[in-house]
């Protein structure tokens, strides 16, 4: 079957595409690995009406809401390669093979992946004490011992940022970079400094953090750890099909316009892996234009 559009990925920021597409009466199918990146997470917080539902629960409400458009259809799996099929449209082929999938336009939401330093402890941690986002996580640890590591230039303002939750320390993990006017800034907001590199983060399980270890075999009391990990794509799809690649604030992105569309003709792009800021609403609002957007171009022609 060839479908009008094609959304790569099926989590906020491709089912709100896919939403907008199906009622816009356009044959639409979503393709979807089944690994959100935020699947590491109890719960998601800040999403209008949803504060506090897990993550994986709100993806499979949306999902069978878009499903219940007859028009809108969904396959499991990765799609491993992508390229304009000579006739205007897009041909993608599934991991394992099969009959490739086609539309006139597609919109690309497969969303990034999170790059861990090496640090014992930080990845089972992931999306329960080892958290990315203060105004996601920030309330649940508020009040309580927080740490920050961010292996970047912007560390020093992240920290004085998430000092507004709790008692905050930002960790260099051996790299000290902080220079005199900075390391002011940091203490006048009550931000302390420990520049000892890191060996482990330590506590009874993944949800409990109870401090960290360092190579010298110091230990530091610690409730939380806020990570902001650099990221890469989840997908090389964008390349494939020639798209222009920026480099953000913490990884690549796919470069869009005003109205999401890519470089390249036909092709939209939205979420995580085409916007600077993280956050489930605003992937799940990129979406929204990148599906109305869609269909904009396919009735004037773009």
């Amino acid at each position: 079957m060839h479908y009008d559009a094609l959304v790569v990925g099926g989590s906020f920021a491709g089912l709100s595409a896919a939403l907008q597409l199906a009622r816009a009466r356009k044959t639409v199918c979503i393709v979807d690995a089944g690994a959100p990146r935020n699947r590491f997470a109890a719960a998601s917080h800040g999403f209008f009406g949803q504060d506090g539902t897990p993550p994986l629960k709100m993806i499979a409400d949306a999902r069978a809401k878009v499903l219940a458009y007859p028009n809108a259809s969904f396959v499991e799996g990765r799609v491993v390669q992508a390229q304009a099929d000579g006739a205007g449209g897009f041909a993608l082929l599934l991991e394992g093979g099969g009959a490739p999938l086609s539309a006139s336009r597609i919109v690309l939401a497969f969303g990034v992946e999170d790059g861990f330093p090496q640090i014992e402890g930080v990845r089972e941690r992931w999306g329960q004490s080892v958290l990315h986002c203060p105004y996601c996580h920030g309330y649940e640890v508020g009040g309580r011992r927080l740490g920050i590591l961010i292996e970047r230039p912007h560390a020093p303002e992240h920290a004085i940022l998430f000092a507004e939750w709790g008692s905050a320390t930002l960790f260099l993990n051996g790299n000290n970079t902080v220079d005199e006017e900075t390391r002011a800034r940091l203490q006048a907001r009550g931000v302390a400094i420990e520049p000892g590199r890191i060996a482990a983060l330590e506590g009874p399980s993944p949800a409990e953090l109870s401090g960290i270890r360092f190579a010298d075999g110091r230990r530091v009391p610690l409730d939380a750890m806020f990570l902001v990990p650099r990221t890469r794509l989840a997908s090389p799809l964008a390349e494939q099909l020639g798209c222009a690649i920026d480099e953000g604030g913490f990884g690549p992105l796919i470069r869009t316009d005003a109205m999401k569309m890519t470089t390249v003709p036909g092709v939209f792009a939205a979420g995580d892996a085409a916007m600077m800021f993280h956050n489930a609403t605003m992937a799940s609002a990129d979406g929204v234009m990148a599906g109305i957007s869609l269909h904009r171009a396919s009735v004037f022609g773009h």
